[in-house]
């Protein structure tokens, strides 16, 4: 049924949500829009009508399936209409028909009242699924949609209706499957991603040509439907499975973005993406009113596909005319991949992603849903359509040579159809998928009787990392360079172990920059936001900016990693096989038109994939390359040039390898002597503290800090971190501990104390070597589990309090908390007094301590570790098969897969959230000189390895548990660079390679250690100055609330809020309750229901 309910925001529910507005993103002018006030008259025409007219708002939704997105994204629109109208009134759809609903509605409500409908149509109603004809499931429900307007247009009165494509993008944890098709479990993820997401665009495409061909139905001047001008989608396809809170931040954020779609284009492009800040746009003098078609300006940028004609300048020449003579195969199959003639190819496989899968190749530049087609026969590198004449690829050029060549792909379909053979390149992949497509290609050749597997010669292309590039800022510890090169050796090692008589072509990865050009002139018509989807990393960073230059530098990183693979000379070890770096896309040069704008023709409709033209001229690039030298091998690509196809040397008529080219490969640089320290190179140059002592935590610079001090277990005490041998395991070296030692300088201990003395040198309470007299202020007891830490701080409040070297009033304090461990490897013998609850209670305990008692202070409390990955960590020895099992017996013992881990993993993730529940709870957040934050580099812990894959044992202890030395030194850097990274942006894994100048400084931007507030808004209005303590300590904790009334960021952005907005927020909220319950008493027959998910 449907519930129709006044608003009737409660007083804590108004606060979040209007201080969520105010700091989780950036009103432009202040906190509410200026131009609030309705029309001075009832507007009569809905082109007139401006957000403070509207007295109902509603949605609709397009599916029979139950639904809660678009409801949760309604009622967070709705807190936003109500700071302009606060008697409005919300119609939540429940499960009934489209008419169903909007009968409803006008039955409920006078036809004079301005009702505003969001018509939202689900992507996923058609089914995507291979096979599927989704042109004509398409058509169907426009058609589907067009009817329900009609009926729309017929019933309702003084009505906007705003039409939104809408949609979850697939993710392996939540696919996206409302209707009732099953796809096959080979249709891959990553495929059914680019499906949903080219679906729909065709949805908005469709429905705009449906709506403009209506007249928007705007035959009267009380009602008209507006396309939104771009879908609006959910995407929580993080490598981690997405919490609840993602959820909740990415609908309020869909919220905004319905916001500024209704509003009258704006002339600067706001979009809401990622964590940072954005500027929410609010009603102009000029541009007043809700968005419909008559009243919108002309925005070519937000268009989401244009129809762009093939430019005049050049018709399409995909056919290719060899002239080469010598096309005869050696006078016997040779033994030699050296002396490899192009007729002596019989079989041809490719490897890859969906460029080479081939979608959109044949797509019409009218045509966006074409690129979801696999137009593998037209593939550059392994398509076989037709012959050269018509059809340039590489296969076809070596049938000129070898007639009866096979394994090239034909037509279209997936890797899976009959003719895609030894294709098995699948959209979307990425280099992690290699070993599985290698794994293809080795039983397809087996199996195949076309194929004499061990006598016949094969060549093999490889081309991918274009996904991974495009993902890269997402994880770049997942996405390194290392980690690509290694996933692709190990494909290469499968084929060079299992596939004899074979050249496999690895072709780098291009330079994927210059795309960016195509996306950055509107007239080209190109749909930049799905380009944003499909490749985020590399449209998304600004000109000029860090972002960009770091892409560029893991793009170079990446083709330089390739080289030095082909270069290591570990595929030459036999003479029947090798492989050829093939660099023609390491410099890519943008077709141009004569005007200077990209030339988009040769580009499917995406302007993502390729064109056939584009890929007419990377068969010929590949083919020449594969004719060129080693040393001497063309290393660009200008598509507006053209190509021309090379012959075989007379002389010399074989495929270019090292050995025939007289190449030699670079000489590796000298392996480096080991390091005889874990020192860091310190870079920074602003050094310097406050230029008055700073009374805000969040004014709180590096040199500000004077006091350091720690709480914790045996990995802050330093436990065994020097330690040889079992005898040395027990000596507790706190001189070198992670967050409090300060033994030597950084140039040989890193520490965060130590990273400190660079911006203090009279900073004080770190800890020295291994005695007790000169622990500082390391209160940190061996085998201490939370239990234990209130005692912790009592005795770190009395060193404070006693010690004649700090002010304790006046000298800020940095205090490090990290505990944890005890409690989980030992949960299975105690689950009572070890449980979640029971470790939060401790830790709330100590914090609230410190919050009545000490002054002046940021307590950093990093996240507890995955200790499950700790079953890995082994060594052939005593102290690691005795000692490990017993120090953690609850992780260790338990076999792989079994109840009792699954168990102590989720123990562990329940730390990690309650945690996070606690610092985010805004129960520290009444002081302005105290702060807790939460540093989460190790919430998703990653072991490090070896080149083998293996654990690297270097970071760990002769116990297998504790870390060393090295390993105190990665978690002090990732620390340090936690502190400096904001909230909602720290980096949530460790990432421990070594590196001397990992160490990151403050920038002049932001020259302040990152806190709650001080990352929601940069430009926060805490005066520089000094001003009194909002709250002095010795002030009552609030009560802790239910963590079922609101969530936890919303107590955190209430907490601040309450800081900055006080008075006008309480004014407010008086204000407009006054409003409603004069309201209520005048309508108090009126029967109120309650409402409903979909």
């Amino acid at each position: 049924m449907m519930g129709i309910k006044k608003e009737r925001f409660n007083s804590c529910a108004q606060i979040v949500m209007l201080t969520l507005l105010a700091f989780s993103f950036s009103v432009s002018g202040s906190l509410f829009c200026t131009e609030s006030s309705p029309s001075p008259s009832t507007p009569i025409s809905v082109h007139a009508l401006r957000p403070a007219d509207v007295s109902v708002i509603s949605a609709l939704v397009l599916s029979d399936a139950k639904r809660s997105d678009e409801s949760t994204a309604l009622n967070r629109l709705s807190e936003i209409f109500f700071t302009f109208n606060p008697d409005l009134t919300i119609v939540v759809p429940g499960q009934r028909s489209v008419m169903d609903q909007a009968e409803g509605i006008t039955q409920s409500f006078s036809s004079t009242q301005w009702k505003l409908l969001l018509f939202f149509v689900p992507v996923e109603e058609p089914c995507v699924c291979e096979g599927q004809d989704l042109k004509s499931a398409l058509n169907e429900t426009v058609s589907r949609v067009e009817n329900e307007l009609d009926s729309l247009h017929k019933k309702l009165k003084h009505t906007l209706v705003h039409v939104v494509v809408w949609g979850r993008l697939p993710t392996a944890k939540s696919p996206n499957r409302v209707c009732q098709c099953q796809c096959e479990e080979e249709y891959s993820i990553k495929r059914r991603r680019l499906d949903t997401v080219m679906l729909m665009t065709s949805f908005q495409e469709s429905l705009s040509a449906v709506l403009e061909n209506r007249g928007w139905f705007g035959e009267r001047e009380d009602f008209s439907v507006m396309l939104q001008s771009r879908p609006v989608h959910t995407d929580l396809s993080a490598p981690k499975e997405a919490t609840t809170s993602d959820t909740t931040l990415d609908l309020s954020k869909l919220a905004l973005q319905l916001w500024i779609n209704l509003l009258q284009p704006m002339s600067d492009k706001t979009e809401v993406e990622g964590r940072g800040l954005i500027d929410i746009p609010c009603p102009t003098e000029e541009r007043p009113y809700l968005r419909t078609q008559h009243n919108t300006h002309s925005e070519p940028d937000l268009k989401i596909a244009q129809k762009a004609e093939i430019s005049p300048r050049l018709d399409p020449v995909l056919g290719t005319d060899l002239t080469c003579e010598d096309r005869d195969p050696s006078p016997t199959v040779p033994t030699s991949v050296h002396a490899l003639r192009p007729a002596d190819i019989k079989v041809v496989a490719a490897m890859g992603d969906s460029l080479t899968a081939g979608n959109g190749v044949g797509a019409a530049q009218s045509n966006l849903l074409g690129v979801l087609t696999e137009y593998r026969g037209l593939s550059w590198c392994i398509g076989g359509d037709k012959n050269l004449t018509t059809v340039t690829t590489l296969p076809n050029i070596l049938k000129e040579f070898n007639p009866s060549l096979v394994g090239y792909s034909l037509q279209t379909g997936s890797e899976n159809s009959a003719g895609s053979f030894l294709n098995q390149a699948v959209p979307g992949a990425k280099s992690d998928d290699m070993v599985m497509q290698a794994n293809a290609i080795v039983s397809r050749m087996k199996s195949d009787p076309r194929i004499d597997f061990q006598n016949d010669w094969k060549l093999i292309t490889i081309f991918i990392g274009g996904n991974d590039i495009c993902d890269f800022c997402s994880n770049t510890l997942y996405y390194s360079p290392d980690n690509i090169v290694k996933r692709i050796r190990e494909a290469l090692d499968i084929l060079h172990s299992e596939v004899p008589r074979a050249l496999v072509n690895l072709v780098e990865l291009l330079h994927i920059v210059p795309l960016r050009r195509l996306h950055q002139d509107p007239s080209i018509g190109c749909p930049t936001w799905l380009v944003n989807i499909l490749c985020p990393c590399v449209l998304k960073p600004k000109d000029g900016t860090s972002e960009l230059q770091k892409l560029q530098d893991f793009n170079k990183a990446y083709q330089r990693s390739m080289n030095q693979l082909v270069e290591s000379g570990r595929y030459d070890t036999h003479e029947n096989f090798t492989v050829v770096l093939q660099p023609f896309l390491r410099n890519v040069f943008l077709p141009l038109l004569e005007d200077g704008r990209p030339d988009r023709s040769y580009f499917s409709p995406d302007c993502f994939h390729l064109g056939q033209k584009a890929h007419t001229l990377m068969a010929r690039a590949l083919w020449n390359n594969m004719l060129e030298p080693l040393g001497n091998k063309t290393d660009s690509q200008d598509f507006t040039a053209g190509i021309s196809v090379k012959c075989p040397e007379k002389s010399a008529p074989y495929l270019k390898t090292y050995h025939n080219s007289n190449y030699t490969y670079e000489t590796k640089p000298p392996t480096p002597p080991p390091p005889t320290n874990w020192g860091s190179d310190f870079s920074c140059v602003d050094t310097a503290p406050s230029e008055s002592v700073p009374t805000s935590v969040h004014r709180l610079r590096p040199g500000d800090i004077n006091v350091v001090a720690s709480v914790g277990d045996s990995i802050t005490a330093g436990f065994g971190a020097k330690a040889k041998s079992l005898l040395e395991l027990s000596d507790e070296e706190r001189g070198v501990s992670w967050s409090i030692g300060g033994d030597n300088t950084l140039e040989t201990v890193s520490t965060v104390p130590n990273i400190l003395k660079n911006f203090n040198p009279n900073v004080f309470g770190f800890s020295l070597g291994k005695d007790k007299q000169t622990k500082g202020f390391n209160v940190a007891v061996s085998g201490a589990k939370a239990s234990n830490i209130p005692v912790q701080v009592r005795e770190l409040i009395t060193a404070l309090t006693s010690s004649n070297k700090v002010n304790f009033e006046n000298d800020w304090k940095l205090v490090t908390l990290f505990i944890g461990g005890n409690d989980l490897c030992q949960f299975c013998h105690d689950r009572a007094s070890l449980s979640p609850q029971k470790y939060i209670g401790y830790i709330q305990d100590s914090l609230d301590i410190l919050y009545k008692e000490v002054p002046r202070v940021l307590v950093n409390f990093v996240e507890i570790f995955e200790i499950k990955d700790l079953r890995q960590v082994k060594r052939d020895t005593l102290g690691c098969s005795l000692l490990q099992e017993n120090i953690c017996p609850c992780f260790l013992k338990p076999g792989q897969n079994s109840p009792e881990l699954s168990e102590m993993t989720k123990i562990n993730r329940d730390l990690q959230t309650e945690t996070e529940r606690l610092v985010y709870g805004g129960r520290y957040d009444g002081r302005e000189d105290f702060t807790v934050v939460l540093q989460p580099f190790f919430k998703n812990s990653i072991l490090p390895l070896v080149g083998d894959g293996t654990p690297d044992l270097s970071f760990f202890s002769v116990d297998c548990f504790h870390f060393t030395e090295r390993g105190h030194a990665e978690m002090a850097i990732s620390l340090w660079n936690n502190m400096l990274e904001p909230v909602g942006g720290k980096q949530n894994y460790n990432n421990f390679t070594y590196d001397r100048s990992k160490i990151h400084c403050p920038t002049k931007e932001h020259p302040f250690i990152y806190t709650l507030v001080n990352s929601v808004n940069s430009d926060s209005n805490i005066s520089t100055t000094v001003i009194p303590t909002t709250v002095q300590p010795g002030t009552p904790l609030p009560p802790k609330s239910s963590s079922d009334s609101i969530p936890a960021w919303g107590a955190a952005v209430l907490a601040v809020g309450g800081l900055l907005i006080g008075w006008a927020i309480t004014w407010i909220f008086f204000y407009y309750r006054e409003r409603r319950t004069r309201k209520r008493s005048q309508n108090n027959t009126e029967s109120e229901m309650k409402g409903t998910e979909f």
